[in-house]
């Protein structure tokens, strides 16, 4: 892999280019500091493929937001798009698709924001960068994992310091598997066991001493989020492709949640906690709009010949929660929904890839929540509940012959690698496939979960607190995980790494791809 995939621009290629940003705006480029626009969470970017990325960044007032890009980082020939306006209804944030690029390139782009109350204030200009995917075959680099700042332990004063250690192998993107955020985990300023101070902390705000409500406190989650050092700089070199779980809502919900019992809320309705999240989420990340669905966030990204990555949404349009043991498949049992279904079977069908990475927000074999929450159930024999549209989508890829489909998930807090086994399974109607866990990015430590042998899952590496160590572990205690995968341009092999918060790779493994050519 390139070592300078990802140079930094100096100093003097950015006050330069951004003096002369604003200056061909016609606008002074100084102004008095505190009469200034500012950027307050850094930027963003996301979704990016051969040609197109999606764009992010807010500002501390209603602004023209200015935006250019450019394959250089002088900003030579940049590309000046339409401005954008950052109002109070959407919080001040905007996000825009940009098209037309090349591929394969480097792509710098700069923000400078106009007070609208004043346009001859003018901001500073913040910048990032991202590299466009492939049209031919390259090396491909990516990292995942998930769980965001939940359990009660946020930024203390070494941050998040998982996405430093990331960043550090210059992925060309980090796909976050969900719970991107913890809606429903209130903070306080330290964390005590027996008696001792054990974490502390030092960044903290109004919105994150409470569960999320209103809009604006969910909202608050992810600025809060946003604050992180390690964060902005990620997200400054890095595209985030993001996905959601349950704590961008509240714990485990589905359309029959119940919160009459939970004294924190006074907003009862699952519904209006929902609306309200999804709003939040669409507004404060780079997640491509789909028109015919606004607040959708299952989709396929193509990043070049080698790789396809199809997000799935097993929140949105699942059954309610039961004991998942029904035996007939009916919307009372879906996870993902007929639509969704079908979307995926269509695309899964229709894709050239390589590899298919199917990006999950919960793992297929384990059992989470005593059996309701997830895929498994538990019962360990043939499939049932929501396990009977994961066979029906496993039935699916084996007799349309759709080969090399890889999964990767988070959601349990640790780190392990499957390997889903049709002779040790109860369903059988199935070829092989390997499923990655990752995470907690910068939360609690859990696990192991138990396995549901419905689909054969053999565990081959797992990393998760002993018993004596217990649960919920805070960051500082190291289990904290993400992975690398590496797809080879010329032998397209897939190489798989397991990693901790201090760089150390836990486990690996190499997969070769079915009928490719070399």
């Amino acid at each position: 892999m390139s070592a300078n995939r990802f140079p930094r621009p100096s100093r003097r290629a950015f006050l330069a280019g951004g003096s002369a940003f604003a200056a061909s705006l016609a606008m002074p480029a100084i102004s008095r500091a505190s009469a200034r626009p500012v950027f307050t969470h850094g930027v963003q970017s996301g979704d990016v493929d051969t040609t197109s990325g999606m764009l992010w960044t807010r500002v501390d007032r209603p602004s023209k937001v200015m935006m250019e890009v450019s394959t250089t980082e002088s900003f030579a020939n940049a590309r000046q798009l339409a401005p954008m306006t950052a109002l109070p209804n959407h919080d001040l944030a905007v996000k825009r698709l940009v098209a037309g690029l090349p591929s394969d390139q480097d792509i710098f782009y700069r923000f400078v924001a106009a007070d609208l109350n004043d346009i001859n204030a003018v901001s500073e200009p913040v910048i990032g960068q991202f590299r466009t995917a492939p049209s031919a075959r390259r090396d491909v680099r990516f990292a995942w994992s998930g769980d965001t700042a939940g359990q009660g332990w946020g930024i203390d004063d070494d941050g998040m310091a998982t996405y430093a250690t990331m960043a550090q192998h210059k992925p060309d993107f980090f796909i976050h598997s969900g719970d991107t955020i913890y809606a429903d985990g209130p903070m306080q300023d330290e964390v005590e066991k027996d008696g001792q101070v054990i974490w502390k902390n030092t960044t903290l705000t109004d919105e994150k001493r409470k569960v999320a409500e209103t809009l604006d406190e969910f909202r608050g989650q992810w600025k809060y989020n946003l604050m992180d050092r390690h964060v902005q700089a990620m997200n400054a070199v890095c595209p985030t492709f993001m996905q959601w779980d349950d704590h961008e809502v509240v714990n485990n919900w589905s359309s029959s949640r119940s919160l009459m019992e939970d004294s924190r809320y006074a907003e009862k309705s699952i519904h209006v906690l929902q609306a309200r999240a999804t709003q939040a989420f669409h507004e404060m990340t780079p997640l491509r709009i789909t028109p015919s669905e606004p607040g959708r966030v299952y989709r396929k990204i193509s990043y070049g010949p080698m790789l396809d990555v199809f997000f799935l949404d097993l929140r949105s349009y699942r059954g309610p929660n039961s004991d998942n043991l029904q035996t007939e498949l009916t919307e009372e049992s879906r996870i993902l929904g007929a639509e969704q279904m079908a979307w995926l079977k269509r695309e899964l069908a229709n894709s050239a890839a390589t590899w298919k990475v199917i990006a999950s927000d919960m793992p297929i074999g384990l059992v989470v929540g005593g059996g309701q929450e997830a895929v498994g159930n538990g019962d360990n024999g043939s499939a049932k509940g929501r396990e009977l549209e994961i066979g029906e989508l496993l039935r699916f890829i084996k007799t349309a012959k759709i080969r090399n489909t890889v999964w990767f998930t988070a959601d349990v807090h640790y780190t392990a690698a499957h390997y889903y086994n049709p002779d040790k399974a109860a369903f059988q109607e199935f070829e092989p496939f390997w499923e990655f866990v990752s995470g907690p990015l910068h939360a609690g430590t859990f696990g192991p979960n138990g396995l549901d042998m419905t689909f054969g899952p053999e565990v081959k590496f797992v990393k998760a607190p002993s018993e004596e160590q217990g649960a919920n572990l805070p960051p500082s205690m190291g289990l904290q995980f993400f992975g690398l995968v590496d797809i080879d341009g010329g032998t397209q092999q897939m190489t798989v790494r397991l990693m901790d918060r201090a760089d150390k790779e836990l486990w690996k493994v190499t997969l070769d791809p079915v009928g490719a050519s070399i």
